[in-house]
């Protein structure tokens, strides 16, 4: 069932994107666009405070509210939880097979740490080998709680994404994660399976990736070529 603010807020983007409401322009009083849209001004205030979060409007308090420009998309941004493969595709080049290990062992400590785990406790360390244009392009190492993994590994189930096997198979839908950025050894027997070219250097994302109720349920350290991926971020003051 579609909620008021959000119907408000779509007929927004829509007079915005079409020019009924142009860059510049003032909106009329709260008062007269909630009656033209027939709904209480708490949910048309609803409705700016989004459009505003998104950058599409500009409330000056005791002034108005004014249209502007959006600011344009970033690739790969870091704020936005992607796959492997979707930065593939984003990058624009042809995503391959990927070769999958899988072992059972204790968790490491640094892995533990993310996880709010203990040492040693049993994992599921998933291993995977991604290639674009034929060539390995990342490399990811997944830790996962024996707990949450259950069986599900054992028969060769998985394929495809990992955050929609997750959410299917695990029953834990993964919606944000903490990422550091880090330049791995070069002698990091992992960093090296994508050394082929005398300009490839590499970086490494480390997420710990929570569900729902904000609970770390996945650890993964992805080793990214970076002559193939670009991080970019937008800041604020």
């Amino acid at each position: 069932m579609e909620v008021k603010h959000e119907r408000v807020k779509q007929c927004l983007e829509a007079m915005m994107d079409s020019g009924q409401l142009s860059v510049g322009e003032r909106l009329p009083s709260e008062i007269l666009m909630a009656k033209e849209f027939g709904v209480s001004r708490e949910t048309f205030r609803a409705a700016v405070k989004m459009l505003e979060q998104e950058g599409r409007l500009l409330v000056k308090h005791g002034v108005g509210t004014f249209v502007i420009q959006p600011l344009p998309m970033i690739p790969s941004s870091l704020e936005r939880l992607s796959s492997i493969g979707a930065m593939i595709r984003t990058a624009q080049l042809d995503q391959g097979e990927s070769r999958i290990k899988f072992t059972k062992e204790g968790c490491s400590p640094e892995a533990a740490s993310a996880l709010g785990i203990k040492l040693g406790d049993p994992v599921v360390n998933m291993e995977r080998v991604h290639t674009a244009n034929g060539e390995p392009v990342a490399f990811s190492m997944n830790t996962i709680p024996q707990e949450i993994a259950g069986d599900a590994f054992d028969h060769d189930e998985f394929q495809g994404k990992l955050l929609q096997f997750f959410e299917k198979r695990l029953g834990r839908k993964i919606v944000t994660a903490d990422s550091e950025i880090c330049v791995p050894l070069h002698i990091d027997r992992h960093c090296q399976r994508l050394l082929l070219h005398p300009q490839t250097t590499v970086l490494m994302l480390k997420q710990v990736h929570y569900d729902e109720a904000n609970r770390p349920v996945l650890f993964s350290r992805d080793y990214l070529r970076n002559d193939v991926f670009t991080f970019n971020i937008r800041r604020t003051t």
